[in-house]
C-alpha cells in the first residue's frame, strides 16, 4: 500500500515539523492501557504505516480530552518540542476554547465562574468543595452565550485552568449540565445510541486551540469542525439559526 493513500481513523487538523494536531472522536480515550482502543495508539499506528517504521516512535501527550468530549488535541514527536509546548500549557499561554450545549437558559450573557474543585477519591467524578478541603484546586473559566432556546444554551468557554472534568462540573453545579452528560445530571441523551455507557457522547467540543509552535516562530490557530453528532442534533439545528458571524461547520 502506498503510504500517501493511508486514511487515518481521525482527522488531521494541523501538522508541521514535530507537531501534529488531530480531532478526537467523542467516546474515545485519549490514552489507555494495551488492548483498549485510544487515540494515542491510533495515531502511533498511522504514523508507523505512513512512514513505514517498524520500531517504536516517540509521541508525547501534552494534554488530554475527557472520553465523551470531541475536538482538537495536539501531540509532539520529539522531546524538545514536547518540553517547550508543555511549558506553554503550564504557563497558561495556550488558549483553549470549547463549545458546549447545556440544558437550561444561562441568563447572564457572559461571565466568569470561579470555584474550588477536586476529583472524588476512588470515583471517576469531580466535585466542588470549600478551598480548605484536601485536594481542592482553583478552577476558573470565562463564558459567553452564543445562542439560546427556551430550554438550551450554547456556550463558548475559555478555560483559565485545566482541572478534572472542569467545564462539565462547573456547568452542572449551576444547574446547566452539558447535554448528554448523565454523570453530571443531564436529563437528555446526545449523539448515537451506544451499548456501553463509556462510549457515550456529550455536547462538549474542544473547538479551538491556539499556541506558539515550539520549534519555529509561528502562531498556530486550529479550529476543529463540529462532529456528526452535533450536525445531526435537532437542538443544535435550533441553536445554529441564531448564530451570527460564527463559523458553524
Amino acid at each position: 500500500m502506498n503510504p500517501s493513500t493511508i486514511t487515518p481513523p481521525f482527522r488531521i487538523l494541523y501538522e508541521k515539523g514535530p507537531c501534529i494536531c488531530v480531532q478526537k472522536q467523542a467516546g474515545l480515550l485519549t490514552q489507555a492501557p494495551p488492548g483498549i482502543d485510544n487515540l494515542e495508539t491510533q495515531l502511533r499506528d498511522f504514523i508507523k504505516q505512513r512512514e513505514r517504521k517498524t520500531g517504536n516512535i516517540y509521541l508525547a501527550i501534552i494534554h488530554r480530552l475527557d472520553r465523551p468530549v470531541s475536538g482538537a488535541i495536539v501531540f509532539c514527536r520529539n522531546v524538545r518540542a514536547a518540553q517547550r509546548l508543555a511549558a506553554q500549557f503550564r504557563e497558561r499561554t495556550v488558549h483553549k476554547t470549547y463549545w458546549a450545549i447545556v440544558e437550561g437558559r444561562v441568563e447572564s450573557q457572559a461571565g466568569e465562574w470561579n470555584d474550588h474543585v477536586r476529583k472524588i477519591p476512588d470515583v471517576a467524578q469531580g466535585e466542588i468543595v470549600e478551598p480548605s478541603v484536601e485536594g481542592a484546586k482553583s478552577a476558573r473559566l470565562a463564558y459567553r452565550v452564543l445562542a439560546q432556546t427556551d430550554s438550551h444554551s450554547l456556550l463558548e468557554v475559555e478555560l483559565g485552568t485545566g482541572r478534572y472534568h472542569q467545564i462539565r462540573l462547573q456547568c452542572s453545579a449551576r444547574g446547566f449540565p452539558v447535554l448528554g452528560d448523565e454523570l453530571y445530571g443531564a436529563s437528555q441523551a446526545f449523539g448515537p445510541k451506544v451499548e456501553d455507557v463509556r462510549h457515550q457522547h456529550i455536547a462538549l467540543h474542544a473547538r479551538r486551540l491556539q499556541f506558539r509552535h515550539p520549534m519555529v516562530d509561528e502562531q498556530v490557530d486550529i479550529t476543529a469542525p463540529l462532529p456528526v453528532a452535533w450536525r445531526e442534533s435537532g437542538i443544535w439545528q435550533q441553536l445554529k439559526e441564531q448564530l451570527v458571524g460564527e463559523v458553524t461547520s
